[in-house]
């Protein structure tokens, strides 16, 4: 999954960098370990990064929080 987001005045940490703000692009992906990777860079830029915690375990399907309204 990839999306454009703002980053707010906290900005999102990230291992290489640290903290980066403003119009950013995150993707994520499942690993073949039950874990899901995300990574973010600045929009339009070439460099991504690692966001600090990832790889993260990811929650059974059965656990998930709804996304219904």
């Amino acid at each position: 999954m990839t999306d454009h987001v703002e980053a707010g005045p906290g900005g999102a940490m990230t291992d290489e960098v640290g903290v980066i703000t403003g119009d950013v692009t995150l993707t994520s992906g499942a690993g073949p370990d039950g874990t899901a990777s995300v990574r973010i860079q600045y929009t339009g830029a070439e460099e991504w990064y690692t966001l600090t915690g990832s790889p993260a375990p990811c929650l059974p399907r059965a656990s998930r929080p709804s996304t219904r309204t």
